[in-house]
Parts: structure tokens; C-alpha cells; sequence
């Protein structure tokens, strides 16, 4: 992000106690950005902003639910009263139980669109009162696949990312001239605790053959990293990609571009398809 002014560029994370988003307000801190980060929890969002700090960057943590609107508003307006300016926008927040229709409650739909939805779109007003100010900004929604690949358990979830990524768009119309760009991230199976909670009818986890599943149908042979994703959202907020905007970017490791099992493939095909072991692209993760 270019500078246009005093001071470093400023991004807000949502979401930030864990998984994707703390591992984004980290990657944003090593980039040399200032951050706000947000969750509901708040011994992680703890974690998460020191090591903000860590890596000498300044870090306003507000904890809070982003299904409250006052409070989502109050964070915009406290991150522009701390840091003077806001060039970031991460709206990375969810949540969602995994339930079919039909036995979804309304409450627990609602809360879906709440979080997934309602809060982005209203986060993403206010940020950009600040951004036309200064003439630039860059507003990354994080999506997920499910936006377009039903699983049949999480109507809300799915119906809310698939908003989100129509919202990008109506987001990348209206503030374009005056600037600011609105990119939708589409991640696929991630490494993160909400990916991990899948269990069977009596309760017990299914995150083994979850993996399993996902090792399957994944070309790169594994799930994704947070970090992972986190150096994509910062790179769709970086000058580097000021050209894009109104669009989705799907980081999925292959898996919506290809529909057979590979374990079916490998009894076609002996020896076509070799094996992975998962653990391909860990140095380059770990560094």
C-alpha cells in the first residue's frame, strides 16, 4: 500500500483470535502496517496482538461481537481515532453451526447472516467514509468456496458467503472512482478450528476423515495453511494487485477445478497419479 501521507498504512482485521485472521494482522504487521484487530475472544485476540507487536507494529485490539452494529461501527471509529487513517479493510469474521435446514433454527440463521453478512457490508461503509477521504483503500472480503460448492449442512454460511461475493461486487462499483478496491478471497479447506469441528450423529469427531476427504479431492494433496491465505489477502491489498477489484480469487489448492476422487483415479490409472504426504509446500509455510 503506498504511502499518501503521514504515518504507516493502517489495516483492520476481523476475526483476528485465531486461525486465518491472526495469522493476516501478523502478515500485515510484518509488511510494515499498523492494525485493529477484532474477535469475540478475548484471550486470543490477546495472542494475536502481541505479536502484532512483536514485530513493531502498533495493534488496537477491540474485543466485541460483530453481530452488534454499534460495537462493528465503534471499532471503525476508534481504528481512524487511534491510528488518523484506514487503508485496509479484512472482513474475515464468521460463524455458523453445522446443521441442515431442516433443523436450523431462525435464530441461528439470522445470527449467520449477522456475522457473515450484515457486518461486512456495514463494516465496509464506514471504512470507506474513511478511505474517499484520502483517495485509496482496499476492502478484501474473506468468502470461501462453499460461496459456490453446497455441502447441504450450512444453508446460512452458504447463503451468506455467496452474498459476500455478490456484495464485493456491488462494493467494487460504488467505491471504485473514488478509489478504493473490494476483492473477494474464496478460500477452500483450511487448517483452522473451524474446520475442525465435524462430528458424526453420537458426537464423535470426524476431522480424521475430513482430512482424508480433503487429501482426496485436493490436487496439492492436503488442506491450506492460515498463513497461506494470510499472504494472499495482504498481496489483494498491496499495490501489486491495483488493477484487481470487483472479483473473487479462489485459494483452494485445485479442488473446485477438478471432480473425481484421486483414490478412483489411481485404480484407473496405477502409477498416473502418484501419492503426496501432505507435506508439500511446508518449508515454504514455515518460513
Amino acid at each position: 500500500m503506498r504511502e499518501t501521507g503521514a504515518g504507516r498504512p493502517v489495516a483492520i482485521v476481523t476475526g483476528a483470535s485465531r486461525g486465518i485472521g491472526a495469522a493476516t494482522a501478523l502478515e500485515f504487521a510484518r509488511r510494515g502496517y499498523d492494525v485493529a484487530v477484532t474477535a469475540r475472544g478475548e484471550e486470543g485476540l490477546g495472542r494475536t496482538a502481541a505479536a502484532v507487536r512483536a514485530e513493531g507494529a502498533r495493534c488496537l485490539a477491540l474485543a466485541g461481537d460483530l453481530a452488534d452494529l454499534a460495537f462493528a461501527e465503534r471499532v471503525v471509529r476508534r481504528t481512524e481515532a487511534e491510528f488518523g487513517r484506514i487503508d485496509v479493510l479484512v472482513n474475515n469474521a464468521a460463524w455458523r453451526e453445522l446443521l441442515t435446514l431442516r433443523t436450523l433454527s431462525l435464530e441461528s440463521w439470522e445470527r449467520t447472516i449477522r456475522v457473515c453478512l450484515t457486518a461486512p457490508a456495514f463494516l465496509a461503509r464506514w471504512a470507506a467514509e474513511s478511505m474517499e477521504s484520502r483517495g485509496h483503500g482496499a476492502i478484501v472480503n474473506v468468502s470461501s468456496i462453499q460461496s459456490r460448492r453446497a455441502g447441504g449442512f450450512a444453508p446460512a454460511y452458504v447463503a451468506a458467503k455467496g452474498g459476500l461475493d455478490a456484495l464485493t461486487y456491488d462494493l467494487a462499483t460504488l467505491y471504485g472512482p473514488s478509489g478504493i478496491r473490494a476483492v473477494a478471497i474464496n478460500p477452500g479447506a483450511i487448517e483452522t478450528e473451524m474446520n475442525s469441528d465435524y462430528v458424526d450423529a453420537s458426537g464423535n469427531s470426524l476431522a480424521a476423515a475430513q482430512l482424508a476427504h480433503v487429501a482426496d479431492m485436493v490436487p496439492l494433496g492436503r488442506p491450506g495453511r492460515p498463513a497461506e491465505i494470510a499472504r494472499a489477502i495482504v498481496w489483494l491489498a498491496s499495490d501489486e494487485a491495483s488493477y484487481l477489484t470487483g472479483t473473487t480469487v479462489v485459494v483452494d489448492g485445485g479442488w473446485s477445478t477438478q471432480n473425481a476422487p484421486y483414490g478412483l483415479k489411481r485404480r484407473m490409472f496405477p502409477g498416473e497419479f502418484p501419492e503426496r504426504d501432505g507435506r508439500a509446500g511446508q518449508a515454504a509455510d514455515d518460513g
